[in-house]
């Protein structure tokens, strides 16, 4: 394989007018692009892509997390303006970052990550 110019992931919803809400809340931004119906892109980073497309969700998979610069905040936010309900943010000794994770309301494991200056 050549070198990767990018990654995609896909998360299904089964209602996509609520899921693609529930992700714009979650992101705080609407989607850069909409390609055609009951599907939405969010560019995460450089070549980056979320795919919310409408669709059974793939149980067991993830969880997928997205790192944040002040995960007990974003915790906060999350918690209150999506009515989640979202683990503690965990640590481990000897890893550089923090991290929670819950479930969007379609059963597809989501959570956040920080990365931390020092070893914990």
């Amino acid at each position: 394989m050549n070198k990767m110019t990018g990654v995609t992931f896909q998360i299904r919803v089964t209602n996509y007018y609520e899921g693609l809400s529930w992700y714009t809340t979650l992101f705080n931004r609407e989607p850069d692009f909409i390609p055609h119906e009951d599907f939405a892109e969010w560019e995460m980073v450089d070549n980056t892509w979320l795919q919310v497309a409408k669709g059974e969700p793939a149980i067991g998979n993830g969880p997928l997390r997205f790192g944040v610069q002040d995960i007990y905040s974003e915790r906060e936010r999350l918690m209150k303006s999506l009515n989640a309900v979202i683990e503690e943010v965990q640590t481990r000794e000897g890893v550089p970052a923090a991290w929670c994770t819950f479930s969007d309301p379609y059963g597809n494991l989501v959570g956040l990550f920080e990365e931390l200056n020092s070893y914990q």
